[in-house]
């Protein structure tokens, strides 16, 4: 009953109250023991700290870059680089080329031919000879006519030719020449033939030298030649005469062509002719210094006929000429004019 009593006195006290006496156990009961009392609460453990990462075997080393791939163009230039660019080296830089080494004196000595140990000098002197008599001195010949035309001009109309021959072999040879000019359908007015000897001195020109005998209308005049002949670089066929005259005139004349191919079978020919003359000549009507001058052009088509070795060439052309100085004083003073243009219709042929 006691207890039943402490109990409706216990509700009956306000809540305050109780909260004053809240943890404090009753008299007379034994308060409930904690299960933890007298133990003192550990201190939360600390964070375990990240586990150490194993020794680096390159710590305290400084990173090397890692080496570049050699480079497949290194030392070429690219187009439109800088020439300023270094060039690679030369592997070839600071060598001497070696001196080529001179023949042993074994080589030098002995006969020039050897032949001549195990065959008789009169037998192999026969088989030289008819060696070179076979293959190497061969008489060959040619003859061109290089100009056959007629020349249509205001006034009279005219007719020129320039015809060439040579016998012989590679080193000497016997030429024939001939040219002249004069009105057409009449006699040449000036006309001349040239023999002469002619021989190589170099594998492009031949030295000439000989007769020339003036024919024609005009005084006759024999003249001693000598000259050159052959093609000067780039393939220009030029010549060079002096003619001394049996009256003491000294002429000269220069020549030049050259065949340009426009096709296997069309040439175009530029021309040009200068005559020069040391004195006057009042027979012959030509003035001292350059006389006269001819510059023209020609366009050939070469035909090749099937049968037989010569071949036609039939050409147009135009040509230019003109006298100089007293030469064209003499040709006004004889109603003729001093120079002027001519169409050139013709014909070059050689077999």
């Amino acid at each position: 009953m006691m207890r039943l009593a402490l109990l409706m006195l216990a509700s009956a006290v306000p809540a305050p109250a109780l909260a004053q006496h809240e943890g404090h156990a009753e008299a007379g009961e034994p308060a409930a023991q904690d299960p933890h009392a007298g133990h003192v609460m550990a201190a939360p453990a600390p964070a375990p700290s990240p586990a150490p990462s194993p020794a680096d075997p390159h710590a305290g080393h400084a990173a090397q870059p890692a080496p570049a791939e050699p480079d497949p163009h290194a030392g070429h230039v690219m187009p439109g680089a800088d020439d300023t660019a270094a060039e690679p080296a030369d592997p070839h830089e600071g060598h001497q080329p070696s001196e080529p080494m001179p023949p042993p004196p074994e080589a030098l000595s002995g006969p020039e031919h050897a032949a001549d140990l195990f065959n008789s000098p009169a037998e192999m002197a026969a088989a030289r000879q008819a060696l070179l008599d076979e293959h190497g001195d061969v008489p060959v010949h040619r003859v061109l006519i290089d100009r056959l035309e007629a020349a249509l001009r205001d006034g009279r109309d005219g007719y020129a030719w320039d015809i060439e021959a040579w016998w012989g072999g590679d080193v000497d040879k016997l030429w024939l020449k001939s040219e002249g000019q004069g009105p057409l359908w009449d006699n040449p007015e000036e006309a001349e033939v040239q023999a002469l000897w002619s021989h190589a001195i170099d594998p492009w020109f031949d030295l000439q030298l000989g007769l020339r005998q003036d024919l024609g209308d005009g005084p006759d005049r024999t003249h001693l030649v000598a000259g050159v002949h052959g093609l000067a670089p780039y393939w220009f066929e030029v010549e060079a005469f002096a003619f001394l005259s049996n009256k003491g005139d000294v002429t000269a004349r220069l020549e030049g062509e050259y065949d340009l191919r426009l096709t296997q079978a069309l040439i175009l020919q530029p021309r040009a002719e200068l005559d020069l003359a040391m004195q006057d000549i009042p027979k012959l009507r030509v003035g001292s210094g350059l006389s006269t001058g001819e510059l023209g052009v020609r366009l050939r088509y070469e035909l090749f006929p099937e049968s037989g070795p010569a071949v036609v060439a039939p050409y147009i052309g135009v040509a230019y000429e003109r006298a100089f100085g007293q030469t064209a004083d003499y040709r006004r003073a004889d109603g003729e004019s001093a120079g002027g243009w001519n169409l050139l219709l013709g014909v070059r042929t050689w077999f």
